[in-house]
């Protein structure tokens, strides 16, 4: 049976202990659910794998903590955000060692129908993860509620993990998330060592790139508390401050195959007013661009180093006489860098912002607000997007904002020019009069 230890996870050498063997799974299997308290809301449970061969050796060995963001269409076709967390029952049917022909595959079963896998391959020096896979059942009702699929939804994601040296174990306490299909992976204080020789689980680590010494993370405990390098907090308690500069402008784009289907351009500012008012430009240099194109409805997620995930959802408007698209969501999450815990969600999918005929692109380079909630404002910057029928992976003819928004001035500039002309006529009439008049009382 699973039990629950109040301990932290820590790589460890494999338990003599809590051993069993399950009728669906050739070789033994240890499964331990250490249930780890957050700050807040935020509550997950730490799931350890201990996979044994026919000898009861350990050959496979996990420890970590994960999360789930997902975006699902209700009934009434909108769209809603769903966070599924583990859970603690959590069974681990399928797994398998693996050898030196066959992938070694970890796998857990949580709450009502959910299931998550990553499978690993390796040659003679090093080992990989090669895929995860994520099955959601939106007939869990308590998660996804008023959804209008019924039933178990699968993605599948090649992972990013480098190779890995033979014998070591991966160690990733940081948080790190995969996004594919309205689903954002969370993970956080991850211990993993597939094909473990001699059934002990070894010493020698393998660190990810953020636990690296030179890749301190900027840890964001609360909104209230925060300060970092990109951040300026104000005294005053309603107005939030400006940064010494406005956020970079950065270049995104997605693909469908080989061809590019959704171009962006735009410098990103988040505005929250929760607690203390604070700014955060959103830095290109360490944003990842995801997303799904579609004909009608496209979205656009952006990741800033695993601590902010922004979503832009476009779609078009097929009832007007001319087709155009418009913004119509945005969703925007601020994670804790080290847990994996949400700071801060909000989501407006009631928007009707960034409009342009169908085949166009939209192009505003003033500042502009978009109102997400009453906490939280996003500013966009230097903006040129195209979400639909790109070609040739450039923007097509752009439809300005200036003339919505400035509507005004050509009015004001026409009348202040023909009030200039009536001045200059009158100065002209008074100075021609006053000549006529001299040169009479020389005549006299």
């Amino acid at each position: 049976m699973s039990t629950l230890l109040p301990r932290p996870p820590a790589p460890r050498k494999s338990p003599s202990a809590g051993s069993m063997a399950p009728p669906r799974c050739p070789a033994g299997l240890a499964l331990l659910l250490l249930l780890l308290g957050a700050c807040g809301f935020f509550q997950s449970y730490a799931v350890e794998v201990d996979v044994k061969d026919a000898s009861n050796f350990t050959c496979l060995y996990a420890q970590w903590m994960m999360k789930f963001l997902i975006k699902y269409e209700t009934n009434s076709s909108d769209y809603k955000n769903a966070s599924l967390d583990l859970t603690s029952t959590v069974t681990h049917n399928g797994s398998i060692c693996g050898s030196d022909t066959q992938a070694a595959l970890l796998a857990v079963q949580f709450g009502d129908g959910h299931s998550w896998s990553i499978n690993f391959t390796k040659n003679n020096e090093t080992y990989r993860a090669e895929f995860i896979t994520f099955t959601y059942n939106t007939n869990d009702t308590a998660v996804f509620p008023d959804a209008r699929r019924q039933g178990p939804v699968t993605i599948v994601v090649k992972d990013a993990m480098h190779p890995i040296q033979l014998n070591n174990v991966f160690v990733c306490h940081h948080t790190t998330s995969l996004e594919a299909e309205n689903v954002t992976q969370i993970f956080w204080n991850v211990t993993m060592q597939p094909f473990v020789q001699n059934g002990t689980i070894s010493k020698k680590e393998s660190r990810c790139y953020a636990d690296t010494p030179t890749a301190a993370p900027t840890v964001l405990p609360t909104v209230a508390n925060v300060t970092t390098a990109s951040t300026t907090i104000s005294p005053a308690p309603t107005t939030a401050p400006k940064p010494a500069e406005n956020p970079v402008t950065g270049n995104y784009s997605l693909k469908t195959g080989n061809k590019t289907c959704l171009l962006a351009t735009v410098g990103l500012q988040l505005n929250i007013s929760q607690d203390k008012p604070l700014l955060i430009n959103i830095d290109p240099k360490t944003t990842h661009a995801d997303g799904t194109c579609g004909n009608t409805s496209a979205t656009l997620k952006l990741n800033d180093g695993n601590r902010t995930l922004i979503d832009f959802t476009f779609i078009v408007n097929a009832s007007a006489s001319v087709q155009k698209f418009y913004l119509r969501e945005v969703n925007v999450t601020l994670l804790n860098y080290q847990n994996g815990s949400v700071i801060l969600s909000a989501d407006n999918n009631n928007l009707s912002k960034w409009d342009a005929s169908l085949g166009n692109s939209y192009m505003c380079r003033k500042e502009q607000t978009l109102e997400i909630n009453e906490n939280l404002q996003v500013h966009t910057f230097n903006l040129w997007v195209q979400p639909f029928l790109v070609k040739e992976n450039k923007f097509s003819i752009a439809e300005d904002c200036s003339p919505e928004v400035d509507y005004f001035i050509v009015p004001i500039a026409v009348g202040a020019a023909l009030g200039g002309l009536v001045v200059l006529v009158i100065m002209a009439y008074f100075l021609g009069h006053k000549k006529h008049h001299n040169t009479g009382y020389e005549q006299f």
